[in-house]
């Protein structure tokens, strides 16, 4: 039976997206659903098979109809073995033969890798990263990140954790301590998901804002941002700060010339990434050409680059 279709899945730190592709690459169906922080890796994974099921059943298809399913995890995997060493968003799923537990019950193959390493893929070939032949992908959403395109493929590195700059250390010993078991990585001062932590430290300090840390997001940060509150002002400032180290950083070490950013937190727009870019000009000294550029596959970006990894 010839295998006309494929399924992506993005697994964030707050929901979790399928997308059904036909042969052409066009998306016939979507399902998303909000993600357990708390679920193990079992759970997890039978969460995924149920949606899965509800997907293929829908549209009239059978498993061997497909060609595959691809599977973007927030987390370190081998993805040679589809082996899960840690998840920061999720804590519980750690040290899990995932692949393995999915392909038991599923009659299909799956593909699973780390989530930015999905997205990246989908820029280099379908978006901003087009006609390059090396790229880095920047996610800024509830988690931060990056994927590492180096000679039109996939950087994974020796254990497959290659681009996970959220969880190199800016403050060694100090600040928030994050789902990597350490404290002060780059996640922790720049992702979604520490936002109220960072309001609630600043009210602490006795910065006043309008902030509330129980209902603090990136949009409302931004809002306040926009009125002038003193806080929001701070954590912009320092969150451009983190990220212009850190990509600088990456630069210095890979030598690689575009950056392409994705994620929620990038409607944060010109107040985080011009003041990047400032910092990061203040770094960089070399009379070679650095390009930014923002992400253009959208909220499908995970499902079409985990699609794209069964090809």
């Amino acid at each position: 039976m010839d295998r006309q279709y494929s399924i992506g899945v993005d697994a964030g730190g707050t929901k979790v997206a399928y997308g059904l592709f036909n042969a052409c690459g066009e998306i016939v169906d979507r399902v998303e659903h909000s993600t357990d922080p708390d679920a193990d890796g079992p759970g997890f994974s039978d969460t995924l098979i149920e949606n899965l099921d509800l997907i293929v059943n829908k549209n009239n298809l059978t498993y061997d109809m497909l060609d595959g399913i691809g599977i973007g995890m927030p987390s370190f995997i081998k993805r040679e073995t589809g082996y899960v060493f840690m998840t920061s968003a999720m804590p519980k799923i750690k040290d899990f033969t995932m692949r393995d537990y999915l392909e038991k019950r599923l009659p299909v193959r799956i593909v699973l890798d780390n989530d930015a390493n999905t997205a990246a893929l989908a820029e280099f070939r379908l978006g901003a990263g087009r006609g390059t032949e090396h790229m880095v992908y920047i996610v800024i959403g509830t988690g931060f990140g990056s994927g590492i395109i180096i000679d039109g493929k996939v950087f994974s590195g020796s254990y497959g954790a290659a681009g996970e700059c959220g969880h190199a250390i800016a403050t060694p010993g100090k600040g928030i301590l994050c789902g990597c078991e350490n404290k002060g990585c780059y996640m922790s001062y720049i992702a979604g998901k520490h936002i109220p932590e960072r309001v609630r430290l600043g009210l602490a300090e006795g910065i006043k804002s309008t902030l509330n840390p129980e209902t603090a997001t990136g949009q409302r940060l931004l809002e306040a941002y926009n009125n002038g509150d003193l806080l929001a002002i701070k954590m912009i400032e320092d969150m451009a700060g983190y990220l212009a180290e850190c990509i600088f950083n990456i630069y210095q070490l890979l030598n690689i010339e575009t950056f392409v950013f994705g994620g929620g937190i990038t409607r944060l727009g010109d107040p985080l990434f011009s003041r990047m870019r400032e910092i990061f000009n203040g770094y960089y000294h070399i009379p070679f050409p650095v390009h930014f550029k923002m992400a253009e596959l959208g909220e499908d970006i995970g499902i079409i680059g985990a699609a794209e990894y069964l090809k």
